[in-house]
């Protein structure tokens, strides 16, 4: 079962219920360590691969994988302008991917400076899939 799509506790046809005295936040959002590598493939060439993976899990969204930049080849990114804002992780720096001839525009982003309680997102990339 996913957290957030189907009937999972985060989507927005859930059939259970938290069991908590105080009232939860209508936007509940939950990250969580993979804990196995996942890689990613574009063009036959490997752009990212990581056993430090955090799944993101948004109220009716599929989860999103956040990889660390540290594990992402230098020359595969470039930033793409212009960059959004977030009303909960705030600025948003969008990427260009490129393998070799292969481009992609925003293809990947990250947030540049989330806030405290997303501090788990710092220096880290998801990608479009």
């Amino acid at each position: 079962m996913g957290l957030s799509w189907q009937q999972g506790p985060l989507s927005s046809t859930s059939v259970g219920r938290f069991l908590a005295a105080d009232p939860l936040p209508k936007r509940l959002v939950f990250a969580e360590p993979l804990r196995r590598r996942l890689r990613v493939k574009l063009a036959d060439e490997w752009i990212a691969d990581s056993e430090d993976v955090l799944l993101l899990y948004e109220p009716g969204h599929y989860p999103v994988a956040f990889f660390p930049l540290a594990d992402i080849p230098p020359g595969v990114l470039a930033s793409d302008k212009p960059n959004t804002r977030s009303p909960y992780f705030g600025d948003t720096e969008w990427f260009t991917v490129t393998v070799g001839d292969r481009r992609v525009t925003r293809g990947a982003w990250q947030y540049t400076a989330p806030p405290d309680y997303a501090s788990d997102l710092r220096a880290r990339v998801a990608f479009n899939w």
